[in-house]
């Protein structure tokens, strides 16, 4: 069944991590990253802080999802932070409203986890700047994507990548989302511990804005 699966959370949860470990085991899906459609943007548009607060980054980030869906993959792997409330349900409701099925997965890390990690980022010349000021956003929002855990809608796949291993991960995920893949090509890992995955249940949907 064609599926987009929504890899979300915080700056330095795993989520760039979780989408290769499903890209090798799905090697036919596509893997997109909504990041590019904002530096797309300040090609033309002045770089301003966050590209999140353009309304054309979110009906563009929605556009080419359902177009890479339809046209070039059943399964669509997209890693994006959508740690604001509003944002979130305009973009998946979007994709949603237009007849896809989406798996929206939230990857939970404690604080002082995603600090260490963020500290442990290696930078890439090229783009020195950039990752800098994205590394000091990411710390100065650590608490916030902690607290959006508490905040996410009903149908949530909720998992810990702090206490899984990208491929223990990669299993909850594929298997929420019924996609069938070969076989693995070496032994599973290890069998992660109860209690590391969970649903968002219905009640508490509507949190504040995270804004």
């Amino acid at each position: 069944m064609p599926v987009i699966i929504w890899i979300n959370g915080g700056f330095g949860a795993g989520k760039t991590t979780l989408a290769q470990e499903l890209h090798r085991r799905l090697p036919d899906a596509v893997v997109y990253n909504p990041e590019d459609v904002g530096i797309m943007l300040w090609k033309w548009l002045p770089p301003n802080g966050d590209f999140q607060h353009l309304p054309s980054w979110r009906e563009l980030v929605v556009a080419t999802a359902l177009s890479l869906r339809r046209h070039h993959a059943d399964t669509l792997i997209v890693r994006m932070s959508l740690i604001r409330d509003a944002y979130r349900a305009e973009i998946l409701g979007g994709l949603a409203a237009a007849g896809e099925q989406v798996l929206h997965v939230f990857l939970e890390v404690d604080a002082g986890v995603l600090r260490e990690r963020l500290n442990a980022r290696v930078t890439d010349p090229k783009y020195t700047d950039w990752e800098q000021a994205a590394r000091e956003l990411g710390m100065t929002g650590v608490d916030e994507m902690v607290a959006a855990a508490a905040r996410q809608p009903a149908g949530t796949l909720l998992l810990r990548s702090d206490q899984l291993t990208p491929a223990a991960l990669a299993d909850k995920v594929l298997a929420a989302a019924g996609v069938q893949r070969p076989p693995l090509s070496r032994p599973q890992a290890h069998r992660q511990s109860s209690g590391s995955s969970r649903r968002r249940e219905p009640e508490g949907l509507d949190g504040p804005d995270g804004a």
